[in-house]
């Protein structure tokens, strides 16, 4: 027998696994809570072993948009894991806390973090928490915010938790506001977007938003907070939260986010970068809603971070609090 032989030999054979459905899991779908626990296994090969009937609950064959319970018993068959091309560790960083409590965990991101990792970045706010937090038996997104959008963000430490807010972001019970420095001054002190909106793929392969009619409903409502000869700062609250809303609506009405490089204005992004303005100036400043699971209300603000505050200090001559 060869030494390749004797390897394949000894390499032990995958077996079947049967998981119990903990709380932290609950309501989720079986897709998606197979995939989490087979990692480096295709996503095609797991809906294949599902649809075959391979994978069982309860003894039962099932669909993949089951939405798993808890005590329910899942096998799964025997599957080989990828050990090819692991992923580098996440590593764990400081991200600023402003709420926590057993169901929710809330912090101020800064400017520049991606959310998740993909897209070139190898790990982002949920996998450096994940890997802080190693005992957490659940850390999940409940929303988004853009790579260079700074402030709140809201972490589901229960699977509970984590429907329900998703259900109420769906229905619009969640006060969102957001601050950005825009170029030029609106001619109205309060006026909402309402243009719809169409995802598309450009010819580099980026994900972009467009105004077309036809497309998704958007609603964006708009306050002026400041205002100087070149710029203005505004409040935005989501009626609706579409990718990109905020960004695409106020660069479709000519007041583009400053510092926004998908869909600003280059030129000036260029001239203010020589002047230190290196991000975008898009803030989560505030969100309210009823707490997910005891039902009391949840009020959480942020400060406008320092280069955002200085730079209004400077074209308003006010400090924003």
């Amino acid at each position: 027998m060869n030494d390749l032989s004797k390897a394949r030999a000894n390499t032990p054979k995958p077996q079947a696994l049967t998981l119990v459905v903990g709380e932290e899991s609950a309501a989720q779908r079986l897709d998606n809570f197979l995939l989490r626990r087979l990692k480096g296994v295709p996503k095609s090969h797991v809906y294949r072993v599902v649809r075959s009937g391979e994978v069982r609950v309860n003894s039962g064959r099932v669909k993949p948009d089951y939405r798993v319970r808890i005590g329910d018993k899942v096998r799964i068959p025997p599957i080989r894991v990828s050990a090819s091309n692991p992923k580098p560790p996440s590593k764990p960083f400081g991200l600023p806390i402003v709420h926590e409590d057993p169901s929710l965990l809330v912090i101020d991101k800064p400017s520049g973090i991606a959310v998740h990792g993909g897209s070139g970045v190898s790990y982002g706010v949920i996998e450096s928490l994940r890997a802080a937090r190693p005992q957490a038996k659940l850390l999940e997104l409940a929303h988004r915010l853009d790579r260079d959008t700074s402030g709140l963000l809201v972490i589901a430490k229960k699977r509970s938790a984590l429907v329900e807010l998703h259900r109420m972001l769906r229905e619009g019970e969640v006060e969102k506001i957001y601050v950005a420095v825009v170029k030029g001054a609106p001619g109205r002190k309060q006026f909402d977007i309402t243009e719809s909106l169409h995802k598309y793929v450009n010819a580099k392969g980026e994900r972009r938003v467009a105004v077309k009619e036809g497309g998704l409903s958007a609603v964006t409502r708009i306050k002026l907070l400041e205002k100087s000869k070149d710029f203005s700062l505004v409040q935005l609250r989501l009626m609706t939260g579409r990718t990109h809303q905020i960004r695409v609506h106020l660069a479709h009405a000519g007041h583009p986010v400053v510092g926004d490089d998908k869909y600003g204005d280059f030129e000036l992004n260029r001239a203010l970068a020589r002047q230190g303005v290196k991000r975008l100036f898009l803030h989560a400043r505030r969100l309210a809603f009823k707490h997910p699971v005891d039902g009391n209300r949840v009020v959480l603000e942020s400060p406008l971070p320092d280069d955002m505050q200085r730079f209004c200090v400077s074209n308003f001559g006010n400090v924003i609090v």
